[in-house]
């Protein structure tokens, strides 16, 4: 089968390229893939991280892809819809993420001339931060496709209330097994210069508004001394606010900083230092973290929003929150260390590993094409 593959790729950086590196990677095995990017995704003012770009110090996997969108400029949608023609692919897979690209994507699969079926995998559909072009965006994008791949029910259910007659695939984030194998935990905290005596929670990933890392302060500054945070990932906007709760908390010896973009080489370290993965989301779909620290058999604590409970089988490989608000998480936090067996919650983590896989995965949406 001719697959063309439309998303970020190298060498664009996060975790829809990582996302979209994985999925090649299995289909280039039986099939002819094509990938197209772009040659800008935000205009500079637009992006809140520091690059978009990988550095040599990322060791992201290269895949070869066409950098020929321009995500404000509507020229390149008809170049880029052009190109994908010349190739007379038999079916053509969008990753959607964020409503931005919504005339871009839409645009591009509008102007295209073949016959060739059109899939999404839609990460999100409505957005966590709105904005006023949302619905409009959303709609166009929508129309244009054949079918969808979602990974919650959280988006299946945004997706049918604005495409009721949508024909979708529900299947479950696969695991990202590309970050090789965890360290020797006293190893791992010898790396990061962290006392080895704690017991460390890890919020990971770009920090955003709706990820509440403010309320994992909260709860911190709840819990004794033994606990401590280990906050590993790129500041998106302002760190002010919780420079303020760290302060206002005394939490400057609690909270140990790596605010930086995570290298692929470098995530296994930080899971082999931490105790359990928490995402004390205020607002979710899903979220790739929990694909990340499964792969690493690390349970996590998350609260009761979006998607993310579909994940976690609670007190068996995590534990769910029913609020997003600190005395919650810290009373989770301590249930966690007082009332379960890690090791029990690692097993049924690698049981569930066992069928979430990258292969599994892309059987289930070629099969799933076949029907559209």
């Amino acid at each position: 089968m001719r697959i063309a593959l439309i998303s970020a790729f190298y060498p664009y950086r996060g975790g829809i390229a990582q996302f979209g590196a994985m999925l090649y990677r299995e289909l280039e095995k039986e099939h002819e893939v094509v990938t197209y990017t772009f040659k800008r995704q935000y205009p500079n003012f637009l992006f809140p991280g520091t690059s978009q770009l990988v550095t040599a110090e990322d060791n992201a996997d290269p895949i070869p892809s066409q950098r020929i969108i321009d995500s404000i400029n509507p020229i390149s949608f008809k170049k880029t819809a052009k190109k994908i023609d010349q190739g007379n692919p038999d079916l053509i897979i969008s990753q959607y993420w964020m409503t931005f690209f919504g005339p871009a994507f839409g645009n591009i699969q509008k102007s295209l001339k073949s016959g060739a079926k059109r899939m999404a995998i839609l990460h999100n559909v409505i957005p966590h931060e709105k904005r006023f072009f949302d619905g409009p965006a959303n709609r166009y994008f929508l129309k244009q496709n054949d079918g969808f791949v979602v990974m919650s029910d959280v988006v299946m259910n945004d997706l049918l209330s604005i495409k009721p007659d949508a024909k979708y695939l529900r299947i479950d984030h696969p695991i990202y097994n590309q970050f090789g194998a965890g360290l020797p935990r006293e190893e791992a905290l010898s790396a990061l210069n962290l006392p080895k005596e704690k017991k460390y929670l890890l919020f990971f990933g770009f920090i955003r508004k709706y990820k509440g890392l403010d309320l994992l302060l909260e709860a911190l500054s709840l819990l004794n001394e033994d606990y401590h945070v280990i906050v590993a990932g790129e500041i998106y906007g302002s760190f002010d606010d919780y420079q303020a709760l760290i302060d206002q908390y005394n939490l400057q010896n609690r909270v140990h900083m790596f605010t930086e973009y995570i290298s692929d080489e470098e995530v296994k370290i930080y899971f082999s230092a931490a105790d359990v993965c928490m995402l004390p989301y205020k607002s979710a779909t899903q979220s790739g973290i929990t694909a990340i620290a499964h792969h690493f058999e690390m349970p996590i604590i998350a609260t009761d929003v979006g998607g993310l409970k579909e994940t976690i089988d609670h007190q068996e490989t995590g534990l769910i929150v029913d609020h997003a608000n600190g005395d919650e998480i810290a009373k989770a936090v301590q249930s966690f260390f007082n009332d379960f067996d890690p090791e029990a919650m690692r097993t049924a983590i690698r049981k569930r590993n066992a069928e979430n896989t990258w292969e599994n995965f892309s059987k289930r949406i070629l099969e799933f094409s076949k029907t559209l």
